[in-house]
């Protein structure tokens, strides 16, 4: 090996080594102890894990993560990719509406949680759409409600993640070859064949990006919740993440926050090594 090539490849790995795999190890010992962050952490063993099968709150948080990673997930790719599909012929004005599908994503999450506090404020633009459609006995408290806090979450991270998902599209449909779409075409494949068998199949690097974000996105969502209902009312709307917060910083157990960010850590692998396998055997 060449010592440019050692260089390239040795630091940032070096990197790496410093600011994610280190802290990382530190996190995973830091969840065998039971640490104040003021006092020397004591070593408990797997006690961290065994509360955490035996903490309802957790349970809870834990399904909750699971919704929001199905629904924001789901819903985002369906959205984006939809979006993508619609946008991705240059044509007049087209550039307005992908700059206007996008502009939620520059917007701080705080920000994005603040506008949405208002939507969903009694006498709301929520409740004033649903009367001017005649749909008043769906008005609740959406934040206070513990049947739709975690769904009227879900709608304002949507809102901002759709447009970024719709960039990675977009850029993984101008990469296909025209020439794949004129062959389907004078084979006789209609629109939806050609999507399914042409579009779809050219997409796999980019679904593999799309899936890692996403899965990521999800797990560490924590800004827009907190924000919104901090993860109230009686933790309908936990999230790991945010349950992971109020562990460490409000009940300074960061032995049992780290223990939470460890499952945290091992759902988004799992997931996403899932994916890659079933892509890689498909391949071979």
């Amino acid at each position: 090996m060449s010592p440019l090539l050692a260089a390239f490849v040795l630091v940032p790995f070096a990197i790496e080594s410093i600011w994610v795999f280190w802290p990382a190890l530190q996190g995973f010992w830091f969840s065998l102890t039971r640490w104040d962050g003021q006092t020397p952490p004591e070593f408990i063993g797997v006690d961290n894990y065994v509360e955490l099968a035996g903490d309802a709150t957790f349970r809870g948080a834990l399904v909750n993560t699971v919704i929001w990673l199905v629904l924001f997930g789901g819903l985002s790719v369906v959205g984006g990719f939809g979006m993508a599909l619609l946008l991705q012929r240059d044509r007049r004005g087209v550039g307005f509406y992908r700059a206007a599908l996008f502009t939620p994503v520059v917007f701080s999450l705080v920000v994005t949680a603040l506008v949405w506090r208002v939507f969903y404020q009694p006498d709301g633009l929520a409740d004033t759409i649903l009367r001017a459609v005649g749909l008043e006995q769906l008005i609740r408290p959406w934040l206070a409600d513990p049947q739709t806090a975690l769904y009227a979450v879900i709608l304002p991270a949507l809102w901002r993640q759709i447009g970024y998902v719709m960039v990675l599209f977009l850029a993984g449909l101008k990469a296909i070859d025209p020439a794949l779409h004129e062959a389907a075409r004078m084979d006789g494949a209609n629109a939806w064949q050609r999507l399914w068998y042409v579009v779809i199949p050219q997409l796999k690097g980019v679904n593999a990006v799309v899936l890692s974000v996403i899965v990521i996105d999800s797990l560490r969502s924590f800004d827009i919740v907190w924000s919104l209902t901090r993860g109230g009312p009686y933790h309908s709307s936990e999230l790991l993440s945010t349950y992971m917060y109020s562990a460490a910083f409000q009940s300074l157990r960061l032995g049992y926050a780290s223990a939470i960010a460890v499952v945290i850590f091992v759902l988004a692998l799992a997931v996403i090594l899932g994916y890659l396998v079933r892509a890689f055997r498909e391949e071979a």
